[in-house]
């Protein structure tokens, strides 16, 4: 029973390590190993084989009288489970693109406030909603005229990741 516990351990701990290191094998030799650890040969798939093989073949030791074929017989089938398993989840996250990450152009023509005043030749600081977020983002005035602080602004073009053009809304 004893190597089966530790089959199963051993699992759980190249699980572990797959999930700390992500791609630090990949990298370690030098490219040799591109692609390899992918698909139905990834660190998870082979973790939860493993272990899941280990400890089935463990309850079932423990539990019946059918040996150590008995429970290799019970415990590859499991581990297989396991194994597609953890294949197909990793392969359902990787492939998941339900929406676009947000860019800097999709901030042109949102409103948003002025949290620190902008000078007429400097930045300040406003709070705009990204993807339903509050994010503040450093601020220049498109007119080259100051906003004071607490004004309704417009968005006129995305300086750079963190920094927008703005113009104050006129009612």
């Amino acid at each position: 029973m004893a190597w089966f516990l530790g089959l199963g351990i051993a699992g759980i701990v190249v699980l572990v390590l797959s999930l700390v290191f992500d791609g630090v094998l990949d990298g370690l030799f030098g490219g040799a190993v591109d692609g390899l650890l992918d698909g139905l040969l990834s660190l998870p798939v082979i973790a939860g084989f493993v272990s899941m093989f280990g400890f089935a073949g463990a309850i079932t030791l423990g539990t019946t009288g059918l040996g150590a074929v008995g429970a290799t017989a019970v415990g590859v089938p499991a581990g297989l489970g396991a194994g597609w398993l953890a294949y197909r989840l990793s392969r359902a996250l990787m492939h998941d693109r339900s929406a676009a990450a947000p860019r800097g152009d999709d901030l042109v023509g949102t409103a948003g406030t002025v949290v620190t005043a902008i000078p007429a030749e400097g930045f300040g600081e406003v709070l705009l909603r990204l993807a339903g977020q509050p994010v503040k983002f450093a601020a220049r005035s498109a007119n080259t005229v100051p906003v004071a602080r607490g004004a309704e602004v417009w968005v006129e073009a995305a300086l750079s990741p963190t920094s927008v053009a703005v113009r104050p809304v006129e009612r």
